[in-house]
Parts: C-alpha cells; sequence; structure tokens
C-alpha cells in the first residue's frame, strides 16, 4: 500500500464502467463516494500502526458535483393522490413518504409498536433510522396514520417490496400526468420541500429529516 497505487486507483474509478452497463461510466458522484471511503480506510489503517504513514496527506480527494435534487410540489402530490394505482400498497407508502419524509428503509421495516402518542394528543412515530442508525420521535398528521390502515400489529405495510418502487412506481406517477423523473427517495425530497415553502422553520424540517446537521437540510431552501 503505498500512495502510487492509491493514486492509481483515484484514476481507476474516474474511467471505470458501471457493472450493470458496461458502456457506461460510473458517476462523479459515486467516483467520489467510493474513494472517500476508501480514504476512510487509509485513515484508520494509519492510526491502528497497520501501516507506516498517512498516506492521506499526499492524495487529492474525488470533488463531487451537485446534482439537481428532483421533488413533487405540494399540487402535484394531491395530483397523484387523486391518481389510481394497480397496487394500493405502494400508493399508501408513497403518500406517507410525502407526508413524513421517511426513507424507503425505514417505511419498510415501520412496525405497529413504532407508532405512539404524543403530549399533543397526537400521533408520533419512535423509530432508530436504518441509514443513520439516529433515534428520533417524529410527530405525524393525522392523514399520514390514515394512510396506514387499520392498526394492528406486525409490519404497517404489508406486502411492500423495494421492486415496487422500481416500475409499477414510474407506472403510476405516468399514469397521474407527471412527467417528472421521480424515484422513491424523491418524495422524501419533496417533503422537505413543501415543508419549507409552506413556512415550517428549517430547524424543525432538519430534525424530521433526522439530518445530523442543518447544512444538509439547507439544500432544500
Amino acid at each position: 500500500m503505498n500512495v502510487d497505487l492509491c493514486k492509481r486507483f483515484r484514476e481507476y474509478l474516474l474511467n471505470t464502467k458501471q457493472l450493470k452497463h458496461s458502456d457506461r461510466p460510473i458517476s462523479l458522484n459515486s467516483a467520489s463516494g467510493y474513494y472517500s471511503t476508501f480514504r476512510g480506510l487509509l485513515k484508520i489503517a494509519y492510526r491502528d500502526k497497520w501501516i507506516r504513514e498517512n498516506i492521506n496527506d499526499f492524495l487529492d480527494k474525488i470533488e463531487p458535483e451537485d446534482v439537481k435534487k428532483e421533488y413533487l410540489t405540494l399540487e402535484e402530490v394531491k395530483q397523484l393522490a387523486a391518481t389510481p394505482c394497480d397496487i394500493p400498497v405502494l400508493k399508501a407508502a408513497s403518500l406517507f413518504a410525502c407526508l413524513t419524509g421517511l426513507r424507503i428503509s425505514d417505511i419498510l421495516k415501520l412496525q405497529w409498536e413504532d407508532f405512539g402518542i404524543a403530549p399533543d394528543q397526537g400521533y408520533c412515530l419512535r423509530i432508530r433510522t436504518q441509514k443513520t442508525q439516529t433515534e428520533a420521535t417524529l410527530p405525524i398528521s393525522n392523514e399520514a396514520y390514515e394512510l396506514c390502515g387499520t392498526p394492528g400489529t406486525g409490519k404497517v405495510f404489508k406486502g411492500l417490496k423495494r421492486s415496487m418502487t422500481q416500475h409499477s412506481l414510474k407506472k403510476w406517477i405516468k399514469q397521474a400526468g407527471i412527467q417528472k423523473h421521480i424515484s422513491f427517495h424523491c418524495f422524501r425530497h419533496s417533503y422537505a420541500v413543501i415543508q419549507i415553502s409552506l413556512g415550517t422553520d428549517i430547524y424543525t424540517v432538519s430534525k424530521m429529516l433526522t439530518h445530523k446537521n442543518v447544512s444538509t437540510t439547507q439544500i432544500y431552501a
């Protein structure tokens, strides 16, 4: 492990192709993320004396580029809600994401036991987010709670599969007459943009999204 090897690995990441689409290069942001993880390992290796010098001192980062975060407006969310979906649980989970900002990973594992009553007698969720392992108590609206269906035990959105967020989701969005390139994660962006546009304090939105730093939330402003 030396500086030359690490520099060659950096060049490899900047020029290599995708595994699924061998005719396309990986995105700059993917390369940046992979190299950042690699450099993090080098830091640990130096700290734990696996390597003799801090190679990171001699390496340049791969700077990520800003990407457009697509989202739905409030009117488009209403438009989507008014459009029938072939998979009812997908529709319910999607609208729930628009009203709560939860990631697909957290919605998939959401249990009825995670719901509670807040001090103001409204509903709230007590969860540990899967991506960041953050403990959070999040107030949710009555509309969001009603999308979950009849209270029971076990998983809330029974039958929901991650695979549904690909072709089936795109088909439903197209049927709603929405031309934007919307993924399930865009519902999280939609929640943030709608809340800020309606005047919700950015620090409150940051807490609801379980961001560790408000600067991450400021992107939506």
